[in-house]
């Protein structure tokens, strides 16, 4: 015979004062670590929107990263006529592009926010999933800049008609692009002679990014890429490298779980105090449940479930402390490139999930021990305390 749920129900009412202040200490550790882990997908979600899936990006053999890649014009040109690259009329859609990190002025910092310049042709600008919010697109041969939509909420001298400082010289921002919710909202676009030829950056491109005509031809593409020896380049698809930028999140999480797990050792003893308060305070009602009939077993399963609703409720609370975090943007430095990534924090179902699942590893090791204790107490005993 089982002890009904009803019974666990009315002991959490009757005893509201302790079972608030538990669930409060399991909901502050549940956030913690719901916190970390928004964070991280949120910079996940950002590089899993960023790419094609028919886009290749080709960098030089060894490099990881755009930043620490180089390009020639020749190699370029030689590429250019690969079989299986989509092509827009008569031309081939490929772009050379250079990046390079620039600071842009920011009132609250001194140092100012460093973030990713990108020369690039027009067809780069084609084969992105960019439109325009506000003003036009740069014009060739000029020092004009088009930032992301993420930039221009972080660096109010990044508007349309404004002049940025970059470098020595001063750049006018003519419009402002939307990439939804991809990374490319934390860069800059510019016309790549420009550009190459202010930075002094003449045949020291970085990458080149096209696009394979179907999505048969694209590992062909790939393997013709990375088996020409006269290139000595590698070639990825544009989801693909995103991926791999999410490393930088790591750290964070890392550090985030870590602290919870601390907290979570402290949430685990006050749900134990408050099972062992509980079970001190119950002892004739245990053993009025004995002579009743209920089993050890059936009493350590109800004490066990009364303090695994208390961690649900703890970890409801935390889940409720972490959604306003859905609306919060931030940055975080991107170890590739050496500049910002701004992106939302992303509170979604897996991270709520995994919140639930973690207030019940507490509320289970914080329950089983009193619960136990419980059980295993004598029916007289339990019967003769107060």
């Amino acid at each position: 015979m089982q002890i009904p749920l009803s019974y666990n129900l009315r002991n959490l009412i009757v005893r509201r004062t302790a079972t608030m202040m538990t669930a409060l200490s399991m909901a502050l550790t549940v956030a913690v670590l719901l916190a970390a882990l928004a964070l991280v997908d949120g910079l996940r979600s950002a590089f899993r929107s960023s790419g094609d899936p028919l886009n290749l990006l080709v960098l030089r053999k060894g490099s990881s990263s755009e930043l620490g890649s180089a390009m020639s014009e020749e190699t370029f040109r030689n590429m250019s006529f690969k079989d299986g690259i989509a092509r827009d009329g008569e031309n081939p859609m490929v772009s050379l592009e250079m990046i390079t990190a620039v600071t842009l002025p920011k009132p609250e910092s001194a140092n100012g926010q460093a973030v990713t310049l990108r020369g690039l042709l027009p067809v780069g600008i084609r084969l992105r999933a960019v439109s325009l919010k506000e003003g036009r697109w740069f014009r060739a041969g000029q020092r004009e800049l088009v930032v992301g939509r993420a930039v221009a909420r972080r660096c109010p001298a990044a508007h349309v008609g404004e002049w940025v400082p970059i470098g020595t010289s001063q750049w006018q921002v003519v419009g402002i692009m939307d990439a939804g919710a991809s990374a490319i909202n934390s860069e800059i676009f510019a016309d790549l002679n420009q550009a190459s030829s202010y930075f002094n950056r003449r045949d020291q491109y970085n990458s080149v990014l096209l696009r394979a005509s179907d999505a048969r031809s694209l590992s062909q593409l790939i393997e013709s890429l990375n088996n020409d020896q006269r290139l000595n380049v590698t070639a990825q698809t544009e989801k693909s490298y995103y991926d791999s930028q999410s490393a930088s999140g790591a750290p964070l999480e890392h550090l985030g779980v870590l602290v919870a797990l601390i907290m979570s050792i402290g949430s685990a003893f006050a749900a134990m105090n408050t099972m062992y308060a509980a079970v001190a305070r119950r002892s004739r009602e245990i053993g009025t449940l004995r002579v009743l009939g209920f089993s050890r077993a059936s009493i350590l399963l109800s004490f066990l479930i009364e303090s695994l609703l208390l961690a649900s409720l703890g970890g409801v609370i935390g889940c409720l402390l972490v959604l306003p975090l859905n609306y919060v943007t931030t940055a975080v430095g991107n170890f590739s490139t050496m500049t910002e990534t701004a992106f939302r924090f992303h509170v979604g179902p897996v991270v709520v999930g995994i919140g639930i699942l973690f207030s019940w590893l507490m509320g289970g090791a914080g329950g089983l021990f009193p619960a136990r204790n419980a059980a295993r107490k004598q029916i007289l005993t339990a019967l003769r305390e107060n």
